[in-house]
């Protein structure tokens, strides 16, 4: 398995001294999160293709965003996230769509997102045409041969396992971000595995607790010291022939989640080294 951290890319300018930071902390690969559609040109897949060569990064997906309103919570966020609501879905499909596009000029295979909260009734009428619209994008990556990654947390694992099954697309998989399923109070990522463990492809390593009320998500913490049994996950990845990528994600700034990253690198590494050999 290969450590490495997410990149937010928020502007061209900054590139050059995010990919030098990575290659000073000895990272060979990242995640490359954008939010910004219009950073999606081909001069920018140029200048990243070019600093992944200069630093010797590997970009192992790209995090896809989409417009419109976006609220981290289980009240609005069950009307504005993914590709659920469908006042945003068709145009948050093209988004997808035109960021594949984007990721195939950087040679990356995976496209990761947020789907939103999959309903777990299979009777809801929202699920059928939800999946209608995703075998719509995953056909799109499919002809760039890509693979169309969901992020774990607003669904529980039995209801994205279900539209899986509803969609019916070979280049579904997940990204299992470890901190969500507990955040959102839907699974334990261990537990988590047995259910769509196969579907892995990346992996967020996060920590995180469990929400202590109905209205806010549970509290982001370091690796170490939230509910994430890490040692469980990695295991049972390995045991499911997971050989990929482990990305960091702390989601704070400044020094502090420099600090944070690199002591949850030596955490999951001395794991690693005990569980792959």
């Amino acid at each position: 398995m290969k450590i490495g951290t997410c990149v937010n890319f928020i502007s061209p300018e900054l590139l050059e001294q995010q990919f030098a930071t990575l290659k000073q902390y000895d990272f060979d690969n990242c995640q490359l999160v954008s939010w910004n559609l219009s950073l999606w040109t081909d001069e920018n897949a140029d200048l990243l293709n070019q600093l992944c060569e200069k630093y010797g990064i590997t970009i192992s997906a790209f995090w896809c965003g989409w417009e419109g309103p976006k609220v981290w919570n289980f009240y609005e966020g069950q009307l504005t996230l993914g590709l659920v609501p469908e006042d945003y879905r068709m145009i948050r499909a093209k988004n997808l769509c035109d960021g594949a596009d984007f990721a195939k000029k950087l040679g990356v295979q995976n496209v990761v997102t947020h789907m939103g909260y999959i309903p777990e009734n299979p009777y809801d009428p929202q699920l059928a045409r939800f999946c209608v619209t995703v075998k719509s994008v995953a056909d799109y990556l499919k002809k760039n041969g890509q693979y169309l990654l969901f992020e774990t947390g607003q669904e529980t694992p039995v209801a994205m396992l279900r539209a899986f099954e509803m969609i019916g697309a070979e280049n579904l998989g997940v990204n299992l971000d470890t901190a969500n399923v507990i955040l959102y109070g839907k699974a334990n990522p261990v537990d988590a595995l047995d259910v769509f463990g196969k579907y892995v492809m990346n992996l967020h390593a996060k920590d995180g607790l469990y929400p202590t009320s109905g209205h806010e998500l549970g509290r982001e913490t370091k690796i170490g010291e939230g509910k994430v049994d890490f040692y469980g996950v990695l295991k049972k990845l390995h045991e499911l022939g997971y050989d990929g990528y482990v990305t960091i994600e702390r989601e704070i700034h400044g020094d502090q989640q420099i600090k944070d990253i690199l002591e949850s690198r030596e955490y999951l590494g001395a794991m690693i080294k005990e569980i792959c050999g």
